[in-house]
């Protein structure tokens, strides 16, 4: 993305306490994705295992949906993070998304506690990315 993506960091706020960025500024088209949940795209069923699994799918689900539009989850700008059990389940989130965006430089990030989601997911991802122009 060269200059059309940077990360605004300032000591006069608290810093990030994940792997999120406190802010993004971009300069480039938007594609705003609708939340994943961790279904298997050849079956439509929720994938087995526990909340790093389906973490894990919802970003890969997230990923096929930018690679279509012509640009690639490393370009997100901001990620929404939906868990039905925040508490119990945040280790195993926080660390499959790490996993995810290693490397690079993580988007900014909101997580929230839901009492339930579709299908009876465990977790559910949306996101905001930047497009090559």
């Amino acid at each position: 993305m060269g200059d059309e993506r940077r990360v605004v960091q300032t000591d006069e706020a608290p810093a990030a306490v994940g792997p999120y960025s406190q802010a993004i500024v971009v300069d480039a088209p938007l594609l705003f994705c609708s939340g994943q949940i961790p279904l298997d795209p050849a079956s439509g069923e929720l994938v087995e295992g526990g909340a790093a699994e389906q973490t894990t799918r919802c970003l890969e689900n997230l990923e096929a949906v930018c690679r279509e539009a012509g640009t690639s989850l490393s370009n997100a700008v901001r990620v929404g993070v939906f868990c039905t059990d925040l508490a119990p389940d945040w280790p195993e989130v926080n660390a499959a998304y790490e996993r995810f965006f290693e490397g690079g430089e993580p988007p900014a990030r909101a997580t929230v506690g839901v009492a339930a989601l579709p299908k009876g997911a465990r977790v559910e991802i949306e996101a905001v990315v930047a497009c090559p122009r």
